[in-house]
This record gives structure tokens, C-alpha cells and sequence, in this order.
């Protein structure tokens, strides 16, 4: 999912009871919701490099222990820093009049104002190591559970398993969601100020029901939607939508709306599309519009399959289609130049998951953001990798 999705679940995590436990509890959990994305660093490396780790040993089962201890080993400085600069504030500030007794300059104390009074980090909870371990955990395992979720998909079981799983019932944003957690957390701070107000005194732990309300909506969402994806996949499967025997299908969400969604169909010979509506169990398909017939193999396909980008692409595109284009210059990659004698041609890899109105193209051929491209010389040798309007270096 989303940073914003990631960073709010670990806020309601934290809020929703492991505050009571222990001190930096929605500390840990926020950062631990967001941890596993780090990986994204890769992306310095190249769009290619950052396809290749992007939801990779950091959003397995075996990385989430180690999230949340390293988690905890940040929280740990955190605590550390903040006792160290309470003590040193209060080892600078003036010592308190020890005799009782009065003296001639009374009158003149009297009319200068009162000292401020001390101020001390609150510390309505110890710090407990376990609970905030425990913490991180669950929320490491939070981002593991939404980014299932959605169709990108991810690894949880590698390296042991490189398979990719996806729930594909949630788009990798979904609105509801955010509105869901901001009134979460947005009701808490409102209902104190309210209280403030009124002279009412101060709630401990406020919150603690919202955010457990935002959680178990999300998971009814998901429920929801999961029954949709359900339904839209047996309507697809006993409509006669294509004209060839289906050898797979796939059912991908939209946004908000849990009744709509894009089927893929997979034929021997061609792909086709269809729009269904779980509500009214409608199938909306055009073979002349909605059929894409397989490319060919070329030399040129076989060549770009063999480079960095074709091995990484086709390890995650569960729907990845490969066709030569021809000489056709790519956005951000400047064109091979060439002697009259040589030719090059451009292979593209794109995901069929991601070939639908939800997503905006990124240029005016309607490619996809996720799309990447290869030229190929000589229908052998590899003379520049693209993703995104990225070249790979």
C-alpha cells in the first residue's frame, strides 16, 4: 500500500491499546509499519535495481523480527536522547531557596514574578522493552498484510519461496482508508479540545475505541471487497466472455467502488479484457476493442528476456506481455546511434494487471507507468534498459 496507508495503520496500531502498556508504543509502531519500504533505496541504483528488491527480503515473514528489533534499537536512542536532554536541562536550571526565613529583600522578591514551574516530561507509562518489541511486530506484520492486499503483490515466504502472492481486492491507495484512520485520529484531538473547553479534566490514552473502530473497518472493508472479488471472479468464469477456452483469468480492483472491477482473460491464442459489476452482475466486453492478440517471438524478444530487465520483470509480472515495437525511441532513453550496417529495434514488457483506466498512461502511446523497455541491436545485444521514463545505468 501507500506510505500514508502504512503510517496511519501503525498510528491506530499504536493507539489502540499498546500505549496503555508501554511508553513510544505508537512511535514504534509507526515507524515499524513503514520500515519494510526502505528498500525503496535501491531506487538510487535505477529504476531496474528498484524493481528488482522493491518488496523484497524486507517484506518477508523472515525480515519482520528483525524490523521490529531494530525498531526497538531506534526507540532505544530515542529515549536515551530525550532522558539525557531532561537531565541536562534540569542540571542548568537555578536551585530552588532552601531558608524559610525573611529578609530585607522580601519586598523586592515579592514584586519581581514567580519562577516558572519546573517542567518535566510526562511519563504516564514506563518503557517496556517486551510490549514495545511486541509492538513493532505487529506492526511489521501490518505492512505485510496490506501489501497483499492490493495486485502488485509480494514475497512473504522468500527466500525459501520466490513466489509472488496478491489478495488483488484493494488498489494500492484506496480514499476509504484514508478517511477511515483520519477520523481516528482527528475525532481524539477535536473531542479534547471540546473538553478543554468545558474545564473537563484531561482523558488519559484518548482514542484507544477510535482507532480500534478504524482497524476492524478496514478489516470489514477487506471482507467486503474479498466477497466482491469472489463474485466478479464467477461471473467471469461461467460467462461466455471470450471466443477460445480460458486458461486463466484474473480480477483487478478499482478504486472506492468494491462493485467494479477489470477482468484479464488468458486464451491460447489472445488476451481479452472485461468490465464487471458485481451489483448488477453485468460483463462489459468488445472483441474488437478488448481483445489483444499474443506478439510474436522475435530474436529481439529473446535477446531483451535475457537482460536484467527481462529477468526481473518477468520474476514479478504475472501478466507480463513482451512484444517488439520496432525502432520506436523511448521517453527518458535516448536512441542507439548506429552504423547504416546495424539495425535496433525497441522490446517492451508490460503488466497486464496494470493496463486498465484506473492507472493514467504515462505518455500519449497509453503505456503504463509500470511498463519497461530494451533496446535490442542487431536482434542481440542489449543497448539500454527504461522504466518509467528512467534509464537504467
Amino acid at each position: 500500500m501507500d506510505p500514508i496507508t502504512h503510517f496511519l495503520t501503525g498510528a491506530c496500531i499504536g493507539r489502540a491499546g499498546f500505549n496503555r502498556k508501554t511508553a513510544y508504543a505508537t512511535l514504534a509502531a509507526v515507524l515499524a509499519a513503514e520500515a519494510a519500504d526502505l528498500d525503496i533505496v535501491w531506487g538510487f541504483a535505477g529504476p531496474v535495481e528498484g524493481l528488482k528488491h522493491h518488496r523484497g527480503i524486507t517484506h518477508t515473514f523472515v525480515a519482520v523480527p528483525v524490523v521490529a528489533a531494530v525498531i526497538v534499537g531506534a526507540v532505544w536512542l530515542v529515549s536515551r536522547w530525550t532522558r539525557r536532554n531532561e537531565e541536562r536541562r534540569k542540571s542548568a536550571a537555578p536551585p530552588a531557596p532552601t531558608h524559610p526565613m525573611r529578609r530585607k529583600t522580601d519586598r523586592i522578591e515579592a514584586s519581581a514574578p514567580p519562577p516558572e514551574p519546573e517542567r518535566t516530561t510526562p511519563a504516564l507509562q514506563p518503557l517496556r522493552w517486551g510490549w514495545l518489541y511486541l509492538t513493532a511486530l505487529v506492526a511489521s506484520l501490518s505492512h505485510l498484510l496490506l501489501d497483499w492486499t492490493n495486485n502488485y503483490g509480494l514475497r512473504p515466504f522468500f527466500p525459501f519461496n520466490p513466489r509472488w502472492y496478491e489478495g488483488s481486492f484493494v488498489v494500492i491507495y484506496e480514499p476509504v482508508l484514508w478517511a477511515l484512520f483520519f477520523l481516528a485520529l482527528f475525532m481524539p484531538w477535536v473531542l479534547g479540545l471540546a473538553d478543554h473547553e468545558m474545564g473537563a479534566r484531561k482523558v488519559p490514552f484518548r482514542g484507544q475505541g477510535w482507532a480500534i473502530f478504524a482497524l476492524a473497518g478496514m478489516v470489514v472493508l477487506w471482507c467486503w471487497r474479498w466477497a466482491e472479488h469472489a463474485q466478479g471472479l464467477e461471473l467471469v468464469k461461467n460467462a461466455q466472455v471470450a471466443s477460445e477456452p480460458v486458461v486463466r483469468m484474473a480480477l483487478e480492483p478499482y478504486l472506492v467502488n468494491p462493485y467494479r472491477w477489470h477482468a484479464i482473460l488468458e486464451t491460447r491464442d489472445f488476451y481479452q479484457t472485461a468490465e464487471v459489476n458485481t451489483r448488477t452482475g453485468e460483463i462489459v466486453s468488445d472483441p474488437e476493442r478488448d481483445v489483444m492478440y499474443k506478439p510474436t517471438d522475435t530474436p529481439a524478444v529473446e535477446a531483451a528476456k535475457q537482460t536484467l530487465l527481462g529477468r526481473v520483470y518477468l520474476d514479478w509480472g504475472s501478466w507480463a506481455v513482451v512484444q517488439d515495437l520496432g525502432p520506436e525511441p523511448v521517453k527518458g532513453m535516448a536512441a542507439p546511434e548506429l552504423p547504416p550496417n546495424r539495425r535496433w529495434t525497441t522490446v517492451e514488457f508490460s503488466d497486464l494487471r496494470f493496463h486498465y483506466r484506473f492507472l493514467p498512461p504515462q505518455d500519449q502511446a497509453g503505456r503504463s507507468v509500470l511498463s519497461g523497455f530494451v533496446y535490442i541491436v542487431d536482434g542481440r545485444d542489449d543497448a539500454g534498459e527504461a522504466m518509467g521514463g528512467r534509464e537504467q545505468r
